[in-house]
């Protein structure tokens, strides 16, 4: 029978996963990335996400249960201030795992754990359009002259406003 077999016990008590999954949660909230091995990583995305949800409103409520589990004032305030107010508009998936290899001890699966809005390099910004050049140094040397032009107004305009 499979009973009891809905989650990763993680080879630890009851009482040590619970403070382990606290414990790294904390940290992930607080340096907003983390490595671990995969298999807690994902257990603590199933640990962390809901509280993630539950910080979206910040009510006197909410900041008690979420307290309940992470027993952290620092990390309260960082989850309900600036977590919070990222997310704000995200449905859900605020984590991100990243496998990395295999640990060179044991050869566990290791990855990265991140919360998502907080990566710059994987955060979507807009390209900006790819300019062609076309005619080689043509062009360059044309557009050289127009500079100089500009250059050379800028200050007959001033001289302009100044009488």
């Amino acid at each position: 029978m499979r009973h009891n077999k809905k989650f990763n016990h993680l080879s630890r008590t009851a009482s040590h996963r619970s403070a382990m999954l606290a414990n790294m949660a904390i940290s992930l909230i607080e340096h907003k990335r983390i490595t671990t091995t995969v298999a807690k990583a994902k257990a603590l995305k199933k640990y962390v996400e809901p509280l993630i949800t539950k910080a979206k409103d910040d009510s006197t409520n909410s900041r008690r249960v979420v307290f309940s589990y992470l027993q952290n004032k620092e990390a309260i305030k960082e989850l309900f201030g600036e977590v919070a107010q990222k997310v704000g508009d995200r449905p859900g998936g605020y984590t991100r795992i990243i496998k990395l290899g295999h640990r060179f001890s044991d050869t566990a699966d290791i990855c990265f754990i991140e919360l998502v809005d907080f990566d710059e390099n994987m955060a979507k910004a807009p390209k900006a359009a790819k300019r062609t050049r076309r005619g080689g140094k043509k062009a360059a040397a044309a557009e050289a002259p127009k500079a100089e032009e500009a250059v050379a107004e800028a200050p007959a305009a001033e001289e302009a406003k100044a009488e």
